[in-house]
């Protein structure tokens, strides 16, 4: 699951640093712009993934437009948790009407993505 949230980047001396104003606690740093991107987006699906699993509630990201700063820039951030997840696939057993489960065939409808990405969604504030 795809999140983006805005971020502020600082240069001090040779290296930047990044917060997210919306996650108190939320920063890291790196030595230049590439290296501290990486980071930021490391460092937000760190923090995300943290909340999710201590089932704790997920700030809803500002709007970048409101966002400012006097000693840096603003910037977005994104990140797909996904690649950072236990990636250990776990089997399930469900039950849906004939009808629907047809239809989906028909369709080439992927069973466990569809449910995966509801579950997703459901999880999601």
């Amino acid at each position: 699951m795809l999140f983006v949230y805005p971020a502020i980047f600082h240069k001090e001396e040779d290296a930047y640093w990044v917060e997210f104003p919306d996650l108190e606690g939320c920063h890291t740093y790196g030595s230049s712009i590439n290296e501290t991107m990486e980071s930021a987006q490391e460092a937000l699906a760190a923090y995300l993934l943290t909340l999710l699993e201590q089932k704790k509630a997920i700030a809803a990201p500002s709007d970048i437009s409101v966002i400012h700063t006097d000693d840096g820039f603003s910037s977005l951030v994104s990140c797909d948790i996904n690649q950072y997840k236990d990636t250990k696939a776990v089997k399930k057993t469900l039950t849906i009407p004939s009808w629907l489960n047809d239809r989906a065939i028909s369709m080439g409808i992927n069973f466990s993505q569809v449910l995966q990405e509801a579950l997703l969604s459901k999880i999601q504030i």
